[in-house]
């Protein structure tokens, strides 16, 4: 397993990337379960699933229990789906998390985490806030988490 996240910043995106000691399919069934999330954000915002299917599909919409500086909760939508490739969401902001996943061989997986904010519908707001650069360790600490997951065992 190569446990070193490699991150790209462009200038409405950020990504970090790594492999995965996993196929492709446990990887993305991990992702795609928001009861998941919590275990996989990089900067322990995302607390628990407070509605939505168990397991995520095009067009879904679940709602997680958040907290940056205060606690509150946002409803997201699946937005792309593939399965055991590619699955991204966002909320009512636009922007996108956007997870890809694919077969490195040797039953392991390339596993790349994105924010993508060309898809905001305010653009400006989230770059006057350092977007998306301010997020490159949050997506990098993601992809670790996954990775770490993975290395420990599967649950």
């Amino acid at each position: 397993m190569s446990d070193r996240v490699e991150t790209q910043v462009g200038s409405d995106s950020v990504s970090a990337s790594a492999v995965v000691d996993a196929p492709p399919a446990e990887v993305f069934d991990f992702v795609r379960r928001p009861a998941n999330h919590p275990v996989i954000s990089g900067d322990s915002s995302v607390k628990g699933a407070v509605s939505g299917p168990e397991v995520l599909s095009l067009g879904d919409r679940f709602g997680m229990n958040m907290r940056i500086g205060l606690p509150y909760r946002i409803t997201n939508k699946v937005v792309e789906f593939e399965p055991d490739r590619r699955i991204a969401w966002c909320h009512f902001s636009g922007h996108r998390w956007r997870w890809q996943i694919e077969d490195a061989g040797d039953g392991r997986s390339k596993v790349t985490e994105t924010f993508d904010m060309s898809t905001a519908k305010l653009p400006p707001v989230l770059k006057l806030l350092g977007y998306p650069r301010s997020h490159e360790k949050n997506v990098a600490s993601s992809v670790a988490n996954v990775v770490a997951h993975f290395a420990s065992g599967r649950d």
